[in-house]
């Protein structure tokens, strides 16, 4: 994708889709306000299911398969295997990567997430939301938080370069 004049590729404007091999840079691009499908998540590993899906559901694609780049138009094509490389490799290419704040989307499967009140309790795992902001996934029911997880993907985000 780099050195073409493509525009910039947000998360207000464009809805992306992580082949099988990206699975742990879709939990990080969900973090940074992308409408992040992972095809790992719903069990399609087939090249062209996967272009399929891109196409379907109006995504780009983020793949280090060459030949399924080629496949799908406007893919993103990353030729790193590490996630602060590639994570590297997408701002070069134009990719806004800044963490969302407050997180849009649940980093497991990528469902919506609402801020949970004081009132409405946490699982035993969780801080008490009246302490600490929680927000919980209206998909899977997974609860977040801003601890030390988030920071540390925080810091690769900002870092990766």
């Amino acid at each position: 994708m780099g050195g073409d004049d493509r525009p910039p590729v947000r998360p207000e404007t464009d809805r992306l889709l992580c082949d099988v091999m990206l699975g742990k840079l879709a939990v990080y691009l969900r973090v940074c306000g992308f409408d992040t499908a992972y095809a790992g998540d719903r069990g399609i590993e087939a090249d062209d299911r996967i272009a399929e899906t891109a196409r379907r559901e109006g995504r780009r694609l983020c793949t280090r398969d060459a030949e399924l780049a080629d496949r799908v138009h406007g893919s993103i094509l990353l030729a790193e295997r590490d996630l602060e490389a590639q994570l590297a490799e997408l701002k070069a290419a134009g990719v806004k990567l800044t963490v969302t704040d407050p997180p849009k989307y649940c980093g497991r499967c990528n469902g919506e997430l609402l801020a949970v009140t004081p009132d409405e309790g946490t699982p035993g795992y969780a801080p008490d939301p009246g302490e600490v902001e929680c927000f919980r996934c209206q998909s899977c029911g997974q609860v977040f938080w801003k601890g030390s997880h988030y920071e540390r993907m925080t810091e690769t985000i900002e870092s990766a370069r």
